[in-house]
């Protein structure tokens, strides 16, 4: 998926036009792994290698070698993308696509989902629930901005792909409070997270810094020049803040953030904060990877959401593979069926080691 993404950037002039562009900076990932997770990111690298991706081992001599900014001391092996890693403007991808889906015919309405409206279908039978009766749904409610009654939206397909409000949208249709297998939550909650902007007041590491990230769990990378750089990391599980604002908790980078990575650059030891925002993971308590596929329930309805942070990098792999259950039935460029709501249903999480 994330060869695909990378793909689909490296096209998007094709697709969009000569003037598309997404501020692409080819400089890699950099993960670093102490000495218990040295075996872990060996073997990710080996797996990554056979699947088509281009990256390389680093020993510490190694890393020493190729960023001296860096201090390495509890640092066993690090693990560096060479092609087709990086960074873009996410906005501007969105902005694109946008453009690109209303230039073909799509039409896009700013409203919030309030309802869904459910006709029982005589002719349908089902199994898992009660009398075997199923009620169906092509018609949504929504509220529209500056607007007192509500509006009825028909439609013959329906995919949730409402990022972390997803599972909001879901309980609308039923999916978690209802009977049998609408028993089964759509298992996304929203996830604060914090970015922070900084400018590096001594001698900052060179223009072709890598996105680096540091065994601790933080991470950093360049934002622009001048020394100006942006970093982060999630906090512990059991310190999660709170998701009914979006304020940034400036003292969590001074006593967090902040020792992590001026451990790593010494250089980052004097810095001047310049800014922060927050924004919200679509965070899949199940097992941290996307929902991709229909509901089993519904016969119209799909689900695209759950990502927990990836959804950027998966994006266009996703958009693809929807289209494909829509228009042929089945997955036909790659085989997503292990993403499915059915691993919620027979309890086969599917996780993934080196999350940030």
């Amino acid at each position: 998926m994330s060869l695909y993404g990378a793909e689909f950037l490296r096209t998007l002039k094709k697709r969009f036009g000569p003037d598309a562009d997404v501020n692409f900076h080819p400089h890699g990932y950099l993960l670093l792994a102490n000495e218990e997770g040295a075996p872990l990111l060996e073997d990710n690298n080996k797996l990554q290698r056979e699947l088509g991706a281009v990256n390389v081992l680093l020993t510490k001599e190694k890393l020493k070698e190729r960023f001296p900014y860096m201090d390495v001391s509890d640092v066993a092996l690090g693990c560096l993308g060479l092609e087709k890693e990086g960074w873009f403007d996410p906005w501007s991808l969105l902005t694109l696509l946008k453009n690109g889906a209303k230039q073909l015919g799509a039409q896009y309405v700013t409203g919030e989902a309030v309802d869904f409206l459910f006709e029982e279908k005589s002719s349908i039978m089902v199994q898992g629930v009660d009398q075997g009766t199923y009620e169906g749904t092509n018609t949504l409610v929504v509220k529209l901005p500056n607007e007192d009654k509500c509006r009825e939206i028909k439609f013959a397909l329906c995919i949730i792909a409402a990022g972390c409000e997803s599972a909001e949208v879901a309980k609308l249709a039923r999916i978690g409070i209802g009977p049998g297998m609408l028993s089964i939550p759509l298992p996304i909650e929203k996830r604060k997270r914090y970015v922070y902007s900084f400018n590096c007041q001594g001698n900052p590491p060179s223009i072709n810094t890598p996105m680096v990230i540091d065994h601790s769990g933080a991470y950093f990378r360049r934002d622009g020049l001048g020394g100006s750089f942006i970093a982060g990391r999630s906090p512990d599980p059991e310190n999660e803040p709170p998701t009914d604002n979006m304020d940034v908790d400036y003292s969590y980078f001074d006593e967090t953030v902040w020792p992590l990575i001026a451990k790593r650059v010494p250089a980052f030891n004097a810095v001047k904060v310049t800014g922060a925002w927050s924004g919200f993971y679509e965070y899949n308590t199940f097992d941290m990877n996307g929902i991709i596929g229909p509901h089993p329930y519904f016969l119209n309805m799909y689900i695209a959401s759950g990502f927990s942070g990836h959804g950027i990098q998966q994006a266009p792999a996703v958009g693809r593979a929807v289209a494909e259950l829509i228009l042929d039935g089945r997955f036909q460029t790659i085989d997503l069926t292990r993403l499915g709501f059915d691993r919620l249903i027979v309890d086969k999480p599917m996780y993934e080691v080196g999350i940030i």
